[in-house]
């Protein structure tokens, strides 16, 4: 947070259409960044739940945009309303002073500050040029309101992969702590 920046519980959220300004993206191709999601989201566990008609009535409620490189599109400890799917490229995912991952194709940012409305955990920073999927808290509303089945799928994805992270999590809390993890 910046010094003297009021804390993410009095602040409200930044709307994804000021970060988007802030740091030049420009809108990027609706139906080749649908064709990537669902190529990118075809495989695995959720494969029967995003099939091709799923994401393409998904992508109605997404906004596809590309990214230049250099860019800190999430703020650690900033309130959150909406969630990045990449497409393409890398982000650098940090939590002050640490490196914590890398960002890539398929992988999922700022999902919990969009189910929790609490504060973002790191800072996620472009490394590369991307093509992003932006989801914002009004737009899921909406498809909870007009598509509840396939929000509900969408969800169910979130809450796969919340569960996969905090696994590792617990896995190397345990091994950090002489577990048998």
């Amino acid at each position: 947070m910046t010094p003297g920046a009021a804390p993410a519980g009095d602040a409200p959220a930044p709307p994804w259409s000021r970060r988007a300004a802030e740091i030049g993206a420009r809108a990027a191709d609706a139906a080749d960044s649908s064709e990537r999601l669902a190529t990118l989201w075809a495989g695995g566990r959720l494969a029967g739940a995003f099939d091709r008609a799923a994401i393409a009535r998904l992508a109605q409620y997404l906004q596809f945009v590309q990214v230049p490189a250099g860019q800190a599109i999430i703020e650690q400890d900033e309130p959150g309303d909406f969630m990045l799917i990449v497409l393409d490229g890398t982000l650098a995912v940090h939590r002050a002073p640490t490196h914590l991952a890398e960002a890539r194709a398929g992988d999922v940012l700022g999902e919990m500050a969009l189910l929790d409305d609490g504060p973002r955990f790191s800072r996620c920073t472009t490394r590369t040029p991307c093509v992003l999927a932006v989801l914002e808290t009004n737009a899921l509303a909406r498809l909870m309101a007009e598509d509840a089945h396939l929000a509900l799928v969408l969800v169910g994805a979130l809450a796969r992969r919340l569960s996969l992270r905090v696994r590792q999590v617990s896995a190397r809390l345990s091994a950090l702590l002489g577990g048998d993890a």
